[in-house]
């Protein structure tokens, strides 16, 4: 398997904004932002594609991942911040690692505010 361009950003194949970083997590700026903030908050694991098998795998990895993005939110958005998801390649999803974006400082024209 082809590791993910997550996964090579954790190794420092490639280069990221990093703005966070533990023993299980990385983040770091979207490279095509869809709001003025747009972090990713990645697992360095590789072995969940998408949320629902991380939820279906490791709870405690998921509730550490959100955990891990009120703390990016409360850095950089003063704790306010939309925290979104995209699961399948029709939903968006174009990297097939669990990740999460935190994206916050302003709505987008036309986005879903609720």
């Amino acid at each position: 398997m082809t590791a993910s361009i997550f996964s090579r950003i954790v190794a420092r194949e490639l280069p990221a904004d990093i703005v966070l970083e533990n023993d299980r997590f990385i983040a770091f700026r979207d490279i095509a932002p869809k709001a003025p903030v747009h972090i990713l908050v990645v697992p360095k694991t590789e072995e969940y594609a998408n949320v629902t098998e991380l939820a279906t795998g490791d709870a405690d990895l998921l509730a550490e991942l959100v955990t891990t993005a009120q703390a990016v939110a409360d850095e950089h958005m003063d704790g306010q911040y939309r925290l979104v998801f995209n699961t399948g390649e029709r939903a968006g999803q174009t990297v097939f690692h669990v990740h999460a974006h935190v994206l916050g400082g302003g709505l987008e024209e036309g986005s879903l505010a609720g």
